[in-house]
């Protein structure tokens, strides 16, 4: 673990500490932690990485819940993949161009096939659609080498269908620039799918030199959302039902309906005071 040295108020440098295993139950304090909520609060772990914020992706090939979500200004990016796709009924690549023009941000697009040449052929092609297009390949040796390839060559990679830290290292070392564990079918399996995520943010955080950012997939509920947020991940792609529970509080409408129904009661207007509306030339005073 690389921990910062700050020395009145200004950064030093780092030292390398190793520290006990420590399985980072979400409900768990360990060795370590406080550093690594220091060099975040400073914005200093894996420096020059993604934001300063959790970002949020879509992960949908609907084009009409992409546009309406984005204008939210919610959403950095897209995850698609070939399920999704089949679902809108629509042409890949019409669908993708019409992605990509929506949001500026990386826009997942998953090769189809399984050995490494047609992998790597499919993956240029997709990377020519836009400049913010990510290919996205499986977490398969042939997966892997094609991720090297086109890494290498400058293109975004976004490695899937991950299940074990072992396999995330390996993503990493390929070059990806995300992984995506999938923490809820994990969950189905009677797994924790949140303590892969702690797993994957320790071994990132204790090597910076990896430039490999956490995807959160497979996202179930909200819950999921926000303990890999307490964790450090980078990035959760969310599908669209997901981001739309995230807004939602019981109480928030509670309280709104109440402030609504004392404002009624007054008879006013924000908009229109004594008849006249709130855009209308306001009057000038005499000299």
């Amino acid at each position: 673990m690389a921990s910062a040295i700050v020395r009145g108020g200004v950064l030093t440098g780092f030292v390398r500490t190793i520290e006990t295993p420590c399985p980072w139950r979400r409900e768990s304090v360990c060795q370590g932690e406080s550093d690594r909520n220091a060099r975040q609060s400073l914005g200093l772990a894996r420096l020059g990485l993604g934001k300063d914020w959790m970002q949020f992706f879509i992960d949908t090939a609907d084009v009409e819940e992409i546009r309406d979500l984005a204008a939210t200004g919610l959403v950095d990016g897209i995850t698609t993949n070939p399920s999704l796709v089949a679902k809108s009924g629509r042409d890949f690549f019409d669908v993708l161009q019409e992605i990509c023009a929506i949001v500026p941000g990386p826009v997942s697009a998953e090769v189809t096939a399984t050995e490494f040449d047609t992998m790597l052929a499919e993956g240029k092609a997709l990377a020519k659609l836009a400049p913010n297009i990510a290919v996205k390949v499986p977490l398969t040796p042939d997966g892997l080498k094609t991720c090297k390839a086109l890494s290498d060559a400058g293109t975004k990679v976004n490695v899937t269908l991950c299940f074990s830290a072992a396999q995330a290292l390996l993503a990493a070392k390929a070059g990806a620039s995300y992984i995506s564990p999938f923490v809820g079918r994990l969950d189905d399996i009677s797994s924790d799918g949140m303590d892969l995520i702690a797993d994957i943010v320790t071994i990132y955080d204790a090597y910076p030199d990896f430039r490999t950012e956490v995807l959160v997939a497979s996202v179930r509920h909200p819950m999921h959302v926000v303990e890999a947020a307490k964790m450090g991940a980078h990035v959760a792609t969310l599908p669209p039902n997901v981001l739309r529970a995230m807004f939602r509080h019981p109480l928030t409408d509670k309280g709104l309906a109440a402030f609504l129904d004392d404002w009624a009661k007054t008879g006013q207007s924000i908009l229109e005071r004594n008849g006249k509306s709130d855009d209308a030339e306001p009057e000038r005073r005499s000299a």
